[in-house]
């Protein structure tokens, strides 16, 4: 019986500390299990979760017209984008610790094209896009930023459709309808004024017609036109029509070839002695056009170069593209706004909130190349300053000398609120 109990004993010691081996065990892996679980969280929370949400890239596709025939003010638009986007993140491409990295794609000036390209960089995660020349692609781009909730800075395209077409759209450039109330000024008080407009028989010519009358018209002004066939080469009748209306105001709206020839019959028919004529400054290469006349027509101007009066912001602009062997121009300043504007909204809308983005800009107000510019909040209209010019000498040797300044209030659009 003792050796009984003994053996007994023996074998209950031995479970006891069998079990307390079990429990040492379990509590060091346990022990384990939490260390290891300390030690991933805490590599987790120290590697790249902090600095991503700094550091992530701002991807901006600048869609753009790189090649067809607005190549030369794409390259305008482009130079003047990357001159703004050093200028405004003072030479880092870095705002808020985010990068700015820009990709960019060239549409040609065809709207498929350049919806093609808009629809690859958002569903490769890109939020914010820029660019465009031609108002037939904005028109396309637009709603496809609406869509897809991205933000959209439309660049030269003019047409007033894009102001208010949608909370997601905004623009860096002028539109028409500044063009036209620029011309108004010229005109004085419209009420009574006769006003003819010249242009060829087209859809941009009858365009030219519409808007003017909407404008001048509304003001009181009583607008006709003389309409030209795009195919027409003698131009001459048409001048001697113009003159015989005997209008106070003549607005040119030509396009094309046959310029060289307009320019010089309403010259030779004393159209430009009889009433006060005024057409659109186009870019530098434009000039040469005009010839002899084109002292003596008066011209609402987007831009040319010093027509800022060398503000600082407008000094930067034209020395950091000159310093990159490009050639400041008529659309060089709406590449610059635009990266202003992008470079703002991210600063203070963030890197992803495109939400945010866009009411950082709405009536967000700012020293730009053409002089003070303000974001308009209900439509998203560009409000700045319009200039009145002339050409001094003929030729190549001929260059824009300003005569007036409008300031943004003065030829600011009608209000158009924005569409959802």
């Amino acid at each position: 019986m003792p050796r009984t109990r003994t053996a007994r004993a023996r074998r209950s010691l031995r479970t006891l500390r069998s079990l307390s081996d079990i429990r040492t065990v379990a509590v060091l892996a346990a022990a384990g299990l939490l260390l290891t679980g300390c030690t991933a969280a805490g590599k987790a929370g120290d590697s790249d979760s902090a600095k991503s949400a700094d550091e992530a890239a701002v991807k901006v596709g600048l869609v753009y017209s790189r090649t067809g025939l607005l190549a030369d003010y794409g390259k305008q638009y482009r130079d003047g984008f990357m001159a703004g986007l050093d200028y405004a993140t003072r030479g880092t491409r870095k705002v808020a610790g985010h990068r700015i990295e820009v990709t960019e794609q060239d549409d040609a000036g065809d709207p498929g094209k350049a919806v093609s390209a808009a629809k690859n960089l958002i569903g490769k995660g890109y939020k914010v896009l820029a660019g465009t020349t031609d108002s037939g692609v904005a028109l396309q781009m637009a709603p496809l930023a609406a869509q897809n909730k991205v933000l959209y800075v439309s660049g030269p395209a003019a047409t007033d459709a894009v102001t208010g077409i949608n909370e997601y759209t905004f623009r860096s450039g002028r539109q028409s309808y500044q063009d036209i109330l620029t011309a108004g000024t010229m005109l004085g008080d419209a009420k009574g004024k006769k006003v003819t407009v010249l242009a060829q028989d087209s859809t941009f010519g009858q365009a030219n017609v519409a808007a003017v009358k909407a404008v001048l018209g509304e003001k009181g002004a009583e607008v006709g036109s003389v309409l030209a066939p795009p195919s027409a080469t003698d131009l001459t009748p048409f001048a001697r029509q113009v003159k015989a209306g005997g209008p106070d105001l003549v607005f040119v709206a030509w396009a094309g070839s046959t310029a060289p020839a307009l320019w010089t019959a309403l010259d030779q028919q004393g159209v430009l002695g009889a009433s006060k004529v005024v057409t659109g400054l186009a870019g530098t290469a434009s000039y040469p056009v005009f010839g002899a006349a084109g002292s003596k027509v008066s011209f609402l101007a987007h831009y040319f170069p010093g027509a800022g009066g060398s503000n600082a912001v407008e000094k930067a602009m034209l020395d950091a593209v000159k310093k990159d062997g490009g050639k400041p121009d008529l659309f060089t300043p709406d590449g610059f706004t635009a990266a202003q504007m992008i470079v703002h909204a991210v600063e203070k809308g963030g890197a992803t909130d495109t939400a945010a983005m866009v009411k950082a800009l709405e009536g967000w107000s700012f020293d730009g190349v053409k002089g003070r510019t303000r974001v308009r909040g209900e439509d998203h209209a560009l409000l700045q300053p319009m200039f009145v010019a002339k050409l001094d000498g003929k030729g190549k040797t001929a260059e824009p000398k300003l005569l007036d300044t409008e300031q943004m209030d003065a030829v600011a659009p009608p209000v158009k609120p924005a569409a959802g």
